[in-house]
């Protein structure tokens, strides 16, 4: 049976604290995996929820790549996906607002996507804020409440 979260679970998710284990860097490396490259960081929230950070990206287009993060449900082997930073790599239509575009987009989990009894995050809208894997990644952190230990002053990833 499919979870539901109310649009404020969602908010109250992203908005969970989360602290980046020390070795974060090392462990977000992607590895071959069946003609992509993949990765995932299981992180604890603050309020004890359990995250799940995803990266994945085709090893022949560049801009074919998903950062995700999902919770995992609890007393289940279910992830629920939060949020989904896609690249520039494939036409997406927001089934409800009948919007297309081809662009680099972020997916949001919504309560009324769920209702509709399509997929959690099937809503999205573009961005021009990442061109790649990496910074698709620094604006997931940025976005869903992801600090690091002894934090940097220059954020998570240093100097631009």
């Amino acid at each position: 049976m499919a979870v539901t979260y109310t649009d404020c679970d969602i908010e109250g998710l992203l908005q969970e604290p989360k602290e980046l284990p020390a070795d974060w860097r090392r462990r977000v490396q992607m590895k071959p995996k069946r003609g992509h490259e993949e990765q995932q960081l299981d992180i604890v929230g603050m309020h004890g929820s359990e995250f799940r950070v995803i990266l994945r990206k085709n090893r022949i287009d560049s801009m074919d790549f998903s950062v995700i993060l999902a919770v995992l449900v609890p007393q289940s082997t279910q992830v629920f996906r939060l949020r989904r930073y896609n690249g520039r790599s494939h036409e997406h239509t927001n089934p409800i607002e009948g919007n297309t575009f081809y662009d680099f987009h972020i997916h949001c989990a919504t309560e009324r996507y769920q209702d509709l009894g399509a997929r959690e995050d099937s809503y999205a809208e573009t961005t021009d804020r990442y061109a790649t894997v990496f910074e698709a990644l620094r604006c997931l952190f940025a976005d869903a409440g992801f600090t690091a230990p002894q934090e940097l002053p220059h954020g998570l990833f240093g100097r631009k």
